[in-house]
């Protein structure tokens, strides 16, 4: 995956998403689509160098969380229709989650390490 398409600041935040637990083919499709009002299938599997079914699984775990919709467009003629995607959250929605578990995830480690303390002073 060499995410031709995306500028160098998309990728660093695709990194930063990764480390709040994303997974990668996920950051990738929501940094591409939330750069766009709309992105069909095969541009964020050109953009992003994820192959049809890492996009599909990418955008079913956006659309899961109710950031991400899908418009389908029929073709001319017979043939399936192309998938389309936008996101259906604001930005600003999508990063207040994001910190909401990121905060959750940090008192968890502080209300571990302050448990570790007290079995510590009580066997050791």
């Amino acid at each position: 995956m060499t995410g031709k398409g995306l500028t160098e600041k998309q990728k660093a935040l695709v990194d930063r998403l990764v480390k709040t637990g994303f997974k990668k083919n996920t950051a990738h499709a929501l940094v591409f689509v939330a750069s766009r009002d709309e992105a069909k299938r095969v541009d964020i599997e050109k953009a992003t160098g994820l192959k049809q079914p890492e996009v599909s699984m990418a955008m079913q775990e956006l659309r899961e969380r109710g950031w991400a919709a899908k418009r389908d467009i029929k073709k001319e003629g017979r043939g399936r229709p192309v998938h389309a995607y936008y996101l259906d959250a604001s930005v600003d929605e999508v990063i207040k989650a994001i910190e909401e578990k990121e905060e959750k995830r940090v008192e968890e480690i502080k209300q571990n390490l302050d448990r570790i303390k007290e079995l510590a002073d009580t066997v050791l």
